[in-house]
């Protein structure tokens, strides 16, 4: 038997004058989020289950950019999208565009394991949702005044926002903004996709990743998020879930290459994550976090500060956004 590790983000990328108050808020969810998670554990639950817990949770919090509190489309609406991993069997489920379920973590994890497919998208996941017969809401549920008022300020900008707090003369990773994206300018961003990665103490891997996408995105577009081997990869070596600039982790296949060079250059966990973040991302700004199979935790990111937090079986825990 291994020891047991979780590790769990709220996003990649904040703003340096972030209010005292609201790192208060985050560490106070984050730290919420691992004691659920280690509970379970403790209690011999699943890797898999631990990790649909842990982003449920965090998908019902407004604090970060999934589920209720999700960002905004141009058209003023929710599409959320979601994916979950069973490294065991390198299993999978994910969903897009999903406007009224409550928690898309779960309807990812019943497209796995109760439909023939592994991704299910925007009318089509809709309606499996309701076959499934889960909890689902008004669009309204998921929008909150912070966001309303996002949303004007993107427009008033004319720009996908990636994070309000952040002015666009401010500065990531020593560049000044505006960031491009695909070429055309953004401001500097700082996504809060939500994840979880779990390896239980029979050394099985899971990955969630769960989130509303970008401020005044177009409709219909699809992050890395529910992107299996971008935003989420689970394998019997590890399980990955990132955050960040979902175009430039959707080119990278981010969340595969941290398995790809620990199985083909035999890297440990953080030698993995430290290799694909200086290497892979090109332009792009990203973070992650990870597990092995040997009870290791991992994270890394190019960018200011990642809302993450982490615990292992020995006693160990931490709770953080700067490096």
């Amino acid at each position: 038997m291994v020891g047991w590790a979780i590790a769990v983000h709220g996003g990649a990328g904040v703003d340096p004058n972030l209010p005292p108050q609201r790192q208060q808020e985050a560490k106070q969810l984050l730290t919420h989020c691992l004691n659920l998670g280690i509970s379970a554990l403790r209690s011999n639950a699943s890797a898999l289950d631990v990790v649909e817990l842990v982003v449920r949770q965090l998908e019902t919090d407004p604090l970060f950019n999934s589920g209720r509190g999700s960002a905004l489309t141009a058209n003023g609406t929710v599409e959320m999208e979601a994916s979950i991993m069973d490294g065991t069997k390198r299993r999978c489920g994910a969903v897009s565009g999903v406007s009224t379920v409550k928690n898309p973590i779960s309807l990812a994890r019943l497209v796995m394991e109760k439909s023939p497919h592994s991704y299910l998208a925007f009318s089509g996941a809709e309606e499996f949702a309701r076959q499934q017969g889960v909890e689902v809401t008004e669009n309204e549920y998921f929008i909150t005044p912070d966001n309303v008022g996002m949303l004007k300020l993107a427009k008033e900008a004319n720009t996908i926002l990636f994070d309000y707090r952040i002015p666009t003369a401010g500065k990531c990773a020593g560049l000044e903004s505006p960031v491009k994206m695909n070429g055309l300018p953004i401001s500097v961003y700082a996504p809060e996709t939500v994840g979880c990665v779990v390896v239980d103490s029979e050394g099985r891997c899971a990955a969630a990743t769960s989130t509303g996408g970008l401020m005044n995105k177009m409709s219909g577009r699809i992050g890395d998020s529910p992107l299996i081997g971008a935003g989420t990869y689970a394998c019997e070596l590890c399980g990955v879930s990132c955050t960040g600039e979902g175009e430039a982790i959707i080119r990278s296949t981010l969340a595969r290459e941290v398995a790809a060079v620990m199985e083909y250059k035999g890297y440990r966990l953080q030698e993995a994550v430290d290799y694909v973040i200086k290497h892979r991302l090109d332009e792009g700004f990203a973070g992650l976090i990870a597990v092995s199979n040997k009870g290791e935790v991992a994270f890394g990111h190019n960018c200011n500060g990642m809302f993450r937090g982490c615990a292992t079986q020995n006693g160990f825990m931490e709770v953080g956004i700067w490096d």
